[in-house]
């Protein structure tokens, strides 16, 4: 643990939020130290490689709730000022660890006459139960411990204000955890030396950007090319192929059971009961019958058509 002070790594006055998106990229922020501990529900380490070094466009870096969650900020700040009785400020700019350049805080506010933090936070009304009695989300708990961390040992506390489905407020307070802000510095360290800088990718993970990223890299084969899988592999695809069974079961499953409730419904567009609708409404859609139009219209079908080319993925035992 360092005694030093923060650093200011950017100012935020003038900032656009492309900018300071590109000046995330740069470094390790609080809202990442839940993804490299692997804490995070909605991003994976893998994902969080793509976006640091720079193989996904910076505007996909933030995901929608956060970008709106941004929005709301100054609401939720201000209600947590009268229902508290503290008084808090914004810091206008990114800080970073006096020892390490690459580990960010990009703090929400300063809570006035107090070595604290603010954090300002709005979920849906699905996540209530995270934040009841003294209930604190673990990827929040990390995210303050990281800033607190930054900031240096002066700070001891972290507020935290959050709405919750747009129509409950609930605020609460988190003592400095030397030892978990210990833990979160060796794991970003890790990461961005190893990972970010030493180019070694994470585990693949079941994400649709790691599907999409081994599309992009592996597009071209060598026609008819084979090679020997290693010995851990056999395994692998004894889990996949049950997995794949397993699945086409539940999917019959549900297929029986949605049967079952739209023979119930019989003409009906809606059904209720208790907390639950079921909806069966008509829809109209309209394609381009492609054999249709190759056969009457067989120019046009040439000029419109379009090749695509993607390399199919299957497992089958030989003998």
């Amino acid at each position: 643990m360092t005694n030093k002070r923060a650093e200011v790594h950017a100012k935020t006055t003038e900032m656009s939020r492309d900018e300071w998106l590109i000046e995330r990229r740069k470094g390790i922020g609080g809202s990442d130290a839940s993804v490299i501990l692997g804490l995070n529900k909605w991003k994976t380490p893998f994902e969080l490689w793509l976006d640091k070094t720079g193989q996904v466009p910076v505007s996909e870096s933030q995901s929608e709730a956060a970008y709106f969650g941004s929005l709301l900020e100054d609401i939720v700040a201000k209600e947590f000022e009268i229902r508290s009785g503290k008084k808090v400020r914004r810091k206008k700019a990114i800080l970073r660890h006096p020892e390490h350049d690459f580990i960010l805080a990009n703090v929400d506010r300063m809570i006035v006459g107090e070595k604290a933090i603010l954090e300002c936070k709005t979920t849906s009304a699905y996540n209530l139960k995270e934040w009841e009695d003294e209930e604190i989300p673990e990827s929040y708990i990390v995210q303050v411990q990281h800033y607190l961390g930054v900031l240096g040992p002066e700070y001891q506390k972290a507020y935290f204000a959050v709405l919750i489905g747009g129509n409950k407020f609930v605020w609460k307070e988190i003592e400095r955890d030397d030892e978990l802000i210990d833990m979160i510095f060796e794991a970003e360290i890790e990461f961005w030396n190893d990972k970010v800088l030493g180019g070694q990718a994470p585990a693949l993970d079941g994400s649709s950007a790691a599907e999409e990223y081994l599309k992009k890299r592996y597009t071209e084969t060598e026609n008819n090319k084979a090679i020997d899988l290693t010995a851990a592999n056999r395994e692998r695809i004894r889990h996949y192929l049950l997995l794949k069974e397993q699945i086409s079961e539940l999917q019959s499953q549900a297929k029986e059971l949605e049967n079952q409730i739209k023979h119930e419904m019989k003409d009906a567009e809606y059904g209720f009961i208790g907390n639950y609708q079921a909806c069966w409404k008509p829809v109209v859609s309209n394609r381009v019958d492609t054999k249709k139009l190759k056969e009457q219209f067989p120019d046009i079908y040439e000029k419109v058509k379009k090749e695509t080319h993607f390399r199919r993925f299957a497992i089958k035992e030989v003998s």
